[in-house]
C-alpha cells in the first residue's frame, strides 16, 4: 500500500484488493452512483477482482486511490486521476460514502489530488468531467480553479469538461 498524498484530515493512499468490500459497499449506493456512467458491483468478489486487476498504478504511474480519515481510519471513498488513453487527457475524479458528502472531503482530496499530478507527476493540465445534472461535484471543480472548457456526450447524457493547467509551466 502506497501512500499518496496527505492532507490535514485525510491520507490518499493507492487501492488493493483488501478495500473490496469497501468498493463494493460504495458502488450499492445508487445515489452515489446516480452521475457516474457505472453500474453496481454484482459481488464483494467482483469488487476484488476488478481491483486486482487495476492496471493504471502500474501502466500511468498514478490512478484513483483510497480516501481514509487520518483520525479513525475510516475508508471514506475514493479520489484521484485517471489517465485516458484515446483523448491523451489526465482527470480528476473522486467518490464518497453518501454519509460524508457535504464534509469537505471531496474539495480536500481534490485538491491534494491537483498538487500530486502538478508537483509530482509534472502534468501540465488536469480536466475534471461530469454530467450536468451533478451540480455537487462542479462546484468540487469550480472551487478547485477548473475553468469551464466544453460540453461532451458522457454516456449518452449531456456532461462538461472543466480544465485546469499547471501555471508554473
Amino acid at each position: 500500500m502506497k501512500k499518496i498524498a496527505e492532507t490535514e484530515r485525510l491520507l490518499l493512499r493507492e487501492l488493493t484488493p483488501e478495500d473490496a468490500e469497501h468498493f463494493f459497499n460504495l458502488n450499492q449506493n445508487p445515489n452515489v452512483i446516480k452521475y457516474t456512467g457505472d453500474s453496481s458491483f454484482t459481488s464483494v468478489e467482483e469488487a476484488r477482482n476488478f481491483l486486482k486487476n487495476y492496471k493504471d498504478y502500474e501502466r500511468n504511474g498514478y490512478g484513483r486511490w483510497a480516501v481514509v480519515d487520518k483520525s479513525g481510519h475510516t475508508f471514506l471513498g475514493w479520489c484521484g486521476l485517471k489517465y485516458h488513453e484515446e483523448t491523451r487527457e489526465t482527470d480528476i475524479g473522486f467518490r464518497f460514502f453518501e454519509e460524508y458528502w457535504n464534509k469537505g472531503y471531496a474539495s480536500e482530496s481534490a485538491a491534494a489530488s491537483l498538487n500530486y499530478g502538478f508537483e509530482k507527476l509534472n502534468l501540465p493540465k488536469i480536466i475534471g468531467r461530469a454530467m450536468i445534472g451533478n451540480t455537487a461535484s462542479i462546484r468540487v471543480l469550480q472551487k478547485m480553479g477548473m475553468i469551464f472548457d466544453r460540453e461532451f456526450d458522457f454516456d449518452g447524457n449531456n456532461g462538461v469538461i472543466y480544465t485546469i493547467e499547471d501555471l508554473r509551466k
